[in-house]
């Protein structure tokens, strides 16, 4: 079953959040799994960025609508789509790396923050619940991120060069949570796109889905919400199963 909040709901409209006022509360999930590239920080515009100077410096077209298609893939896997599609010489891996640069370059400048997303990161960690970072995105584009939140906050982090199957397969999902030692089936997804929430819900986890760039279709296992701003740890065992 899918839970929609309209943009003009909160939580508190929907969802005792006082586990005092009604006696017994919501338990909290096993462990929240955060997409990172749309959901925890808005880097999709410095990826969209960075795809048009790479057409720009190879003589290429490229449309936002293209860089949309990509969002929430395999970087691999949208580094074959570039390639192909804006007919380039350089082997996918070589256009990630390029891409990598840039976004790099970036987000060193500045972490552009999703709303309410690092407020309940810090509260999940406060509450003891553990968080693991599940991002196709590689290594070198996470450490700069990472170096904004206080050591231990994730306590996994899985990318996209340490998977051999990359989102919307499940392996993402399952290796966080088998790193975690967690069943996912008890674990909430936090997702802004429908690559990432098909891998989080094929791999068992029910999935927070707050849209960002791209829309996200209703399905078992997905509780969608217009943004993170509000929430708390204590709200969102409420959610699993939803």
């Amino acid at each position: 079953m899918t839970t929609v909040l309209p943009p003009d709901k909160t939580l508190a409209d929907t969802t005792p959040v006082d586990p005092a006022s009604s006696g017994t509360g919501p338990d909290l999930p096993a462990a929240v799994l955060w997409d990172m590239d749309g959901t925890l920080v808005d880097t999709e515009p410095y990826w969209i960025a960075t795809e048009f100077a790479l057409a720009e410096k190879y003589g290429s077209t490229w449309s936002h609508e293209q860089a949309l298609d990509l969002v929430g893939n395999d970087l691999l896997v949208s580094g074959a789509r570039i390639k192909e599609q804006m007919g380039l010489e350089l082997s996918p891996a070589e256009v990630v790396e390029e891409l990598l640069d840039g976004v790099v370059a970036r987000v060193l400048e500045e972490v552009p923050w999703r709303p309410g997303a690092r407020e309940l990161l810090e509260d999940l960690v406060a509450a003891g619940v553990p968080c693991a970072l599940v991002t196709m995105s590689y290594q070198r584009f996470v450490d700069p991120i990472l170096t904004h939140l206080a050591a231990g906050t994730f306590s996994a982090v899985v990318t996209g060069d340490q998977v051999t199957h990359g989102k919307p397969h499940p392996e993402p999902y399952l290796t966080a949570a088998a790193r975690l030692g967690v069943d996912p089936q008890q674990c909430l997804a936090v997702e802004d796109s429908g690559t990432g929430t098909r891998s989080a819900v094929a791999a068992g986890c029910t999935v927070l889905v707050v849209e960002n760039h791209v829309p996200v279709e209703p399905g078992e296992r997905r509780v969608l919400l217009p943004t993170l701003e509000g929430l708390r740890a204590q709200d969102l065992g409420a959610f699993l199963g939803g």
